[in-house]
């Protein structure tokens, strides 16, 4: 499949048009996930105006989650180094990025499970209560889609070893790149809404 764009006046390519329709499409599935995170979001904005009780940024972690964010951001960092690699011709080092972007994703879960511990036996919250229903569905969503990430990018990176990707056929990590990136705007705005205003 050819990456190279078409020149002005020239006519696309059937693999360039195959791949214009695949991103066109994912950014349609993306913009519909988005449109769902921020109808998440306003509830959880909602219920806080009518809650007695909020917790506090230490009752939150926020020091725990704002390790997370950086783990999250780092991913998405050499998610782009990956693809930076890939356009260039260098697919030595690609499994590798995106091994190391799946392997932060983990680590990202792994510190969301330790602060859902911490909430649901530490500082008592819940489905029970309104701030636990509002946040463990948000925050569990999101965690859900990190999941899938991690899953895929272990796909990517199998993909990548086994050479299926070069200088003129990457388009398949380019989909991965804006699922990835999506997950890592859409945690920005929660960690954003649900710690930093908190």
């Amino acid at each position: 499949m050819n990456e190279t764009p078409a020149l002005p006046g020239a006519t696309l390519s059937a693999p360039a048009l195959s791949n214009l329709s695949r991103k066109f499409g994912f950014w349609l599935f993306l913009s519909s996930e988005l449109l769902i995170f921020c109808g998440l979001i306003g509830a959880l904005l909602v219920t806080k105006s009518y809650a007695k009780e909020w917790p506090t940024a230490q009752e939150l972690s926020l020091w725990l989650v704002s390790i997370n964010t950086f783990l999250l951001l780092t991913s998405s960092l050499t998610v782009v180094l990956a693809i930076d690699a890939v356009r260039s011709g260098k697919t030595r080092p690609v499994p590798v990025y995106i091994l190391i972007s799946a392997l932060l994703g983990v680590a990202f879960l792994a510190g969301q499970a330790v602060e859902y511990t911490h909430l649901i036996t530490v500082e008592g919250h819940g489905f029970g209560d309104s701030f636990g229903t509002a946040f463990f569905i948000l925050t569990g969503l999101h965690g859900l889609h990190v999941f899938v990430g991690v899953l895929w990018a272990f796909g990517v990176a199998a993909r990548a070893r086994a050479r299926a990707y070069s200088a003129t056929n990457y388009t398949s990590i380019e989909v991965f790149g804006l699922y990835w990136h999506f997950v890592d705007l859409v945690w920005i705005l929660i960690f954003t809404v649900v710690y930093l205003i908190s």
